[in-house]
């Protein structure tokens, strides 16, 4: 369960029990420009946090904090024009790929997010509790639920939907931080019914599009690489895309004695930084197995 606390004028999220970890809420959106403020006012807030994590920027790679420090990566698109994203960053196929949707008639554009945004994007969510050989975990929301999963950041949000016959068949929300220099991708997904219409590289031209418009020099899409795991559909995706791996600092500030103890026994990291690859891959097989035997039920949307 998460706490959350306002340090400043960030807002923190706690996770954990024995290990309680600090880090910015929606921090692949959000980033400080003053740590050492955050830092002193976690120390002084109150409660107990034992670690605080925080990254840099994608446009500022150079470390320059002297805390414990890791590297991190984002996958991240350089952009300077459309055009030069189109002729040189990205190869025939997925030309191709993003030429597809257009040829089925699937018409991409901006669009305000309303009710009737919300309730398209959450029969797309609901279409199937399975993705990628896995538990969708946000199959099954209500309408108020979905309401609230994607109502956070809307003053710096922009929504790009794929519409067939005037039905939302995918959606974009993105996310452009503080500073104006990189963009996120928070949310993509498209009807698996509709893949025969290519609408998620659509979405994604559209999105550099949208980027380069504004002269927003970085899309952002997530991580490039997690832990040991090697490549995969959706890094090849990326890849395809023109997307790049960017290495940044991460720092890691025990705060409490537990939180230098777990960190000196490296206890902060991931169950996938850990386990080797070749332990993790049967681990996928093992859980696309799974999920492929079990029956898809349909949600009961409200």
């Amino acid at each position: 369960m998460s706490s959350f606390l306002k340090i400043q004028d960030s807002n923190i999220r706690v996770d954990g029990h024995v290990l309680r970890t600090a880090r910015v809420d929606g921090e692949k959106y959000c980033f400080l420009d003053d740590p050492e403020a955050v830092v002193g006012g976690l120390q002084r807030c109150g409660k107990r946090v034992d670690l605080f994590t925080f990254m840099q920027r994608v446009s500022d790679v150079t470390p320059k904090h002297a805390y414990p420090m890791v590297w991190d990566n984002f996958a991240a698109l350089p952009i300077t024009t459309y055009e030069e994203w189109w002729t040189n960053q990205i190869g025939f196929k997925a030309r191709n790929k993003a030429k597809q949707a257009e040829k089925h008639g699937v018409v991409l554009r901006e669009i305000p997010y309303d009710e009737s945004l919300i309730q398209g994007i959450l029969e797309i969510y609901n279409e199937t509790p399975i993705r990628q050989g896995k538990r969708f975990p946000h199959y099954g929301m209500t309408l108020e639920q979905m309401r609230r999963y994607l109502g956070t950041f809307l003053d710096r949000s922009i929504f790009i939907a794929a519409l067939f016959e005037e039905k939302l068949i995918g959606f974009i929300k993105l996310t452009v931080d503080e500073s104006g220099t990189q963009a996120g991708l928070m949310h993509i997904l498209s009807l698996m019914s509709q893949r025969d219409k290519a609408p998620t590289n659509a979405l994604l031209a559209r999105a550099v599009r949208s980027c380069a418009d504004r002269g927003i020099p970085y899309l952002v899409y997530s991580n490039f690489s997690y832990g040991n795991k090697q490549s995969d559909s959706l890094s090849d995706f990326k890849e395809r895309n023109g997307f790049i791996k960017i290495d940044v600092p991460r720092y890691y500030v025990p705060l409490t004695p537990v939180g230098r103890l777990a960190f000196r026994l490296g206890l902060h990291r991931r169950l996938t930084d850990i386990l080797p690859e070749d332990v993790m891959t049967k681990l996928r097989e093992i859980r696309s197995a799974w999920y492929s035997r079990k029956p898809q039920v349909s949600a009961k949307v409200q």
